[in-house]
């Protein structure tokens, strides 16, 4: 058994110097204790996913104590999964709780710094795929529109509600869905507010980096391998069983160069989403539901990027409500095409004197007719 402590990296990425490049060379010089220390105070290990504890999403918060706490923070993280065959040693439900778990240590942090984030259960159990997962059992695949229109629909009842700054949280391999959703959201209703996708392992891809890069791990990022396992394992051990972890390689037809693995550690031409036909479908060349050496998982390795990305979403939260405090928003005449006087109504508290329900405010331009 290694330890995050027995290896120490030769080289440091060029991060940048500002609060994120900062936060990503403290994580990537942490020792094991101080990667544990900082897990810890974000509630890690934790015993389980909190989507049934009282008062931890805004569906199990009772009504009148969410509102309080919206007054103090006014963000909401959407968690973002799918239904997905990650190997006969792992759950289908993995890509969910894996988001989940990590805005729900999130919310723990702000909830004792007296700022409590808010979190939305869900809505994507089943979410979208790229083609090359077509046939897998094991995989439930939602067509790109209904998860598109569902997404919309979630951002526009939240954004009714007062949660007008809405992080969407994602684990899975539907980022280009998820994109298209926040487009089209603002492209039909044209409405101020902070709206984001944040593809979790994409954002501290640093902390993936094999051995040969300067990092910790043995293989690259792909699926349901050494990285997601070793999350796992950290994360929701009890829904692991090693004893069938199996390593698995993929088959592609081009060589090596064109298109970069999942958290693009290469900087290569094209992301691996941006074509189909170069490689053999998930069916045919990994029917096992791994791609990449899953046997090699170890719950030390997931400890980095857990950290960073940990603390990377308490610094996008902060420096949101640094410039946008509660009840604050973007100008409506720099960030829409409506009029402020128009939108006066609607961006009243709900439910309070002169307030009007989004529902009411005419969409806008090409999309008007939806």
């Amino acid at each position: 058994m290694t330890s995050a402590s027995g290896y120490r990296q030769a080289w440091e990425p060029q991060f940048e110097d500002n609060a994120v490049g900062r936060l990503k060379r403290e994580i990537w010089h942490a020792s094991e204790r101080e990667l544990d220390d900082i897990l810890a105070e974000y509630g890690f290990p934790a015993d389980r996913v909190e989507w049934g504890t009282p008062g931890f999403y805004i569906q199990t918060t009772i009504r009148h104590e969410l509102l309080a706490q919206r007054k103090l923070n006014d963000i909401v993280i959407i968690p973002v999964g799918c239904t997905e065959n990650h190997g006969m040693h792992m759950v289908s439900g993995a890509d969910t709780m894996f988001v989940s778990m990590i805005a729900e240590g999130v919310r723990r942090y702000t909830k004792r710094n007296g700022r409590p984030v808010a979190l939305a259960l869900p809505p994507l159990m089943y979410g979208a795929h790229p083609y090359h997962h077509v046939g897998m059992p094991g995989t439930v695949i939602v067509r790109e529109e209904v998860v598109r229109e569902l997404l919309i629909d979630v951002m526009l009842g939240l954004w009714n509600d007062g949660f007008r700054k809405q992080i969407i949280l994602n684990n899975h391999g539907q980022l280009w869905v998820l994109e298209s959703a926040i487009q089209e959201f603002q492209k039909r209703y044209q409405l101020p507010g902070l709206f984001r996708v944040i593809d979790w392992h994409r954002a501290v891809r640093e902390f993936f980096r094999t051995r040969e890069q300067g990092g910790e791990w043995n293989t690259d990022f792909v699926h349901a391998d050494e990285a997601e396992t070793s999350i796992a394992l950290y994360l929701f051990p009890d829904m692991v069983n090693m004893r069938y972890a199996v390593n698995t390689q993929g088959k592609t037809y081009l060589p090596e160069g064109h298109f970069d693995k999942a958290v693009d550690p290469y900087g290569r031409p094209s992301r691996w989403s941006e074509g189909e036909g170069h490689f053999a479908i998930e069916l045919a060349a990994t029917p096992e539901g791994v791609v990449g050496h899953a046997a090699e998982g170890e719950a030390w390795k997931a400890k980095r990027p857990l950290a960073a990305i940990l603390r990377y979403l308490t610094l996008v939260v902060e420096e949101i409500l640094a410039v946008f405090p509660p009840g604050k928003l973007p100008p409506v005449e720099e960030v829409t095409l409506r009029k402020a006087e128009e939108m006066e109504p609607f961006l009243q508290e709900p439910l309070s004197e002169g307030w009007r329900p989004v529902y009411a405010l005419p969409a806008l331009g090409q999309h008007a007719c939806r």
